[in-house]
């Protein structure tokens, strides 16, 4: 059970360290989520210098405003994901924005499509990332290599019950991705998908 009371009591010394202005905490911050944001917000942009200007973003908003996370409401490393999601976002929309405003092909319509698709797969990447290892390498053993779910199980050296479990387990975890990226689904902890 302390196990599990670790990751919220560190997420609220990393806190109150970045309140007291600690710069070591901010690089330990960086050293721990940094490819996260890297990750989500080259998912969304599809761009790696427009990413690198999310991830500095992020973490001067961090650095800035300190107080903006509440651990009661989830993980640090959601909080930063979502913020993540939120910049890279709105970067996307004002970079598509000013290319249909200079004349560029394409509708309103179609870009809010292009964030929607972006916000879906970003979703599904971090929940892919966040899940479980167990739960990651049955799906990666059943989609990524083509195994079957009996196979899964030889692999994993688990029953083919806790194989299909597994699997379920994960797919339904990945299909919140599309749901919460849906027009009109409740947003999630920090904001939602879009």
């Amino acid at each position: 059970m302390a196990k599990k009371d670790a990751p919220p009591r560190w997420d609220r010394r990393m806190q109150q360290r970045l309140a007291r202005g600690e710069a070591a905490a901010l690089g330990e911050l960086y050293d721990r989520f940094a490819s996260l944001v890297q990750g989500l917000a080259h998912r969304v942009l599809g761009d790696e210098r427009a990413a690198d200007g999310v991830t500095r973003e992020v973490f001067a908003h961090v650095w800035e405003h300190p107080d903006s996370y509440d651990p009661r409401q989830g993980p640090l490393r959601s909080w930063v994901a979502a913020l993540t999601h939120r910049l890279a976002v709105q970067r996307l929309r004002a970079t598509e924005s000013a290319a249909l405003a200079l004349g560029g092909s394409g509708s309103t319509e179609e870009l809010e499509d292009k964030v929607r698709h972006a916000s879906v797969a970003a979703r599904a990447d971090y929940i892919v990332q966040s899940m479980p290892t167990p739960l990651r390498a049955a799906l990666e053993l059943a989609y990524f290599q083509r195994r079957d779910y009996r196979q899964t199980a030889a692999d994993l050296g688990v029953t083919e019950d806790e194989a299909r479990r597994r699997l379920r387990l994960g797919l339904q975890l990945l299909s919140t991705a599309h749901d919460a990226a849906a027009p009109g689904a409740p947003p999630g902890r920090y904001g939602g998908a879009a």
